[in-house]
C-alpha cells in the first residue's frame, strides 16, 4: 500500500477563534445614490462589486486570502440534459444554463480556499465531485491555480468524492501527492468506491493513479497548513451524517437537512455563512429550500449570507432580485452564490 493513512492534527478548541471584521476589503469604484429609500439597494451593490465577476482573470492582490466557489449546483448540475431534450416542455432556467457564462450554469457543490498564512498560499479544496474536473479546467486557469494542497470531504456521496480519480493529473503532473482528510465513515465507503485509490498494492505496475495520502478527521478542529478548520456536524437526511466546515469567521454548509443543537454554537460570530438551499419553495428530506435556509439565517445571524446546491427551479436573477428585498425589510444580506463567484476575506 502507498497511501499514507493517519490522524489529522488537532488544532486548539473553538474558543481560540477571533472575530475578523475585515472580510472583505477590495476598492469599491465611486457611485453615488439618492439619500431617501435606497440605502440597502446601496449596500447590496456594494457587496456584489466586492465580488469579482464569474469568469474575470483579473488577479486579487497577492496579500489577501480568498475563496473561490468551483461548483454551486446539484449533484446532476444546470442544465440537465433532460430539460434541454424536452420539446414539449422547456425549461427556462436550464435554458439559460445552456450558455457558458451565464449565472445559472451550476457543476457539484465546491469551494476552494485559497489561505495566505504565514508559511506563503495553499490552496485548500472542499470536495471533488463528478464534475470537478470540469471546474477545475474553467476556473484553475482562469484564476492562475495550479496546485491543491489538501481536499477535504464533506460526505461520501457521488457528488463530494466522484471526482477523486481526476485528481490523478495533480500527482502525476504538478506535485507528489495529495492530502485527503475524510471522516471514518466516509472513509469506510471510499476502500469500496475508490478501493484502487485507498490500496494501491493491486494497481498494475506504471499505472497512473491518483496518489492520496488520506487522514481521518473526527467532528473536532484540526489544522491544515495552520489553518484552523472546525467541522460543522449536520444531517444530511435521516440518520445520515455530513460535515460542514468553519474556517476563520466563514461557515460552509453544502448538503443539509437539519442542524444538531450542538452545532449551533460553533456557527455563532460568523461573518459569512454558505449554506445549503435546493428550491424556492420547499425542503426535501436531504436538503433545505429557501424558506428553511432563511429560517436559519435568522437564527444564525451572519454578517452575509450566500446559498449554494440549487437546482434547476432556482432562477440566478429572479431569487436574487427577491432575496434583494429582505435586506430593506429585514435588513439580511442574503443572495444566491454562482459559479466562479471569488470573495477576498481575511483568514
Amino acid at each position: 500500500m502507498s497511501q499514507l493513512l493517519g490522524t489529522a492534527r488537532a488544532s486548539p478548541s473553538l474558543a481560540g477563534f477571533v472575530p475578523c471584521r475585515r472580510q472583505i476589503s477590495l476598492k469599491l469604484p465611486s457611485f453615488s445614490l439618492p439619500r431617501n429609500g435606497f440605502l440597502p439597494f446601496k449596500r447590496i451593490l456594494q457587496a456584489c462589486l466586492q465580488s469579482s465577476a464569474s469568469g474575470t482573470t483579473d488577479p486579487l492582490a497577492l496579500d489577501k486570502s480568498e475563496i473561490i466557489f468551483m461548483g454551486t449546483g446539484t449533484s446532476e448540475g444546470i442544465p440537465r440534459v433532460s430539460c434541454l431534450t424536452n420539446t414539449s416542455n422547456k425549461c427556462p432556467v436550464c435554458l439559460k444554463a445552456n450558455e457558458p457564462s451565464n449565472k445559472n450554469r451550476r457543476l457539484n457543490t465546491s469551494l476552494l480556499i485559497r489561505y495566505l498564512g504565514s508559511a506563503g498560499r495553499h490552496d485548500i479544496l472542499i470536495d471533488a465531485g463528478k464534475f470537478f474536473y470540469q471546474s477545475a479546467l474553467q476556473w484553475f486557469p482562469a484564476f492562475g491555480i495550479r496546485t491543491i494542497d489538501a481536499v477535504i470531504i464533506t460526505h461520501s456521496h457521488a457528488d463530494a468524492i466522484g471526482g477523486m480519480d481526476d485528481l490523478r493529473d495533480w500527482t502525476n503532473n504538478v506535485q507528489p501527492n495529495i492530502p485527503i482528510y475524510v471522516a471514518e465513515r466516509d472513509f469506510e465507503v471510499m476502500k469500496k468506491t475508490h478501493y484502487y485509490l485507498v490500496d494501491t498494492s493491486g494497481i498494475t505496475p506504471g499505472a497512473a493513479v491518483s496518489k492520496l495520502q488520506f487522514n481521518i478527521i473526527q467532528e473536532e478542529p484540526f489544522v491544515i497548513h495552520d489553518l484552523k478548520i472546525t467541522p460543522l456536524p449536520v444531517w444530511h437526511g435521516h440518520g445520515y451524517r455530513s460535515l460542514g466546515f468553519r474556517f476563520g469567521n466563514i461557515s460552509y454548509i453544502s448538503d443539509v437537512s437539519e442542524i444538531p443543537d450542538e452545532t449551533y454554537p460553533l456557527l455563532e460570530g460568523s461573518e459569512i455563512l454558505i449554506l445549503d438551499a435546493l428550491r424556492p419553495d420547499r425542503s426535501s428530506s436531504t436538503h433545505f429550500g429557501l424558506p428553511r435556509a432563511l429560517e436559519e439565517v435568522r437564527k444564525v445571524q451572519p454578517k452575509r449570507t450566500l446559498f449554494t446546491g440549487m437546482m434547476h427551479l432556482m432562477d440566478h436573477e429572479k431569487v436574487n432580485e427577491d432575496l434583494m428585498k429582505l435586506m430593506d425589510t429585514e435588513g439580511l444580506d442574503v443572495q444566491l452564490s454562482y459559479d466562479g463567484l471569488r470573495i477576498p476575506v481575511s483568514l
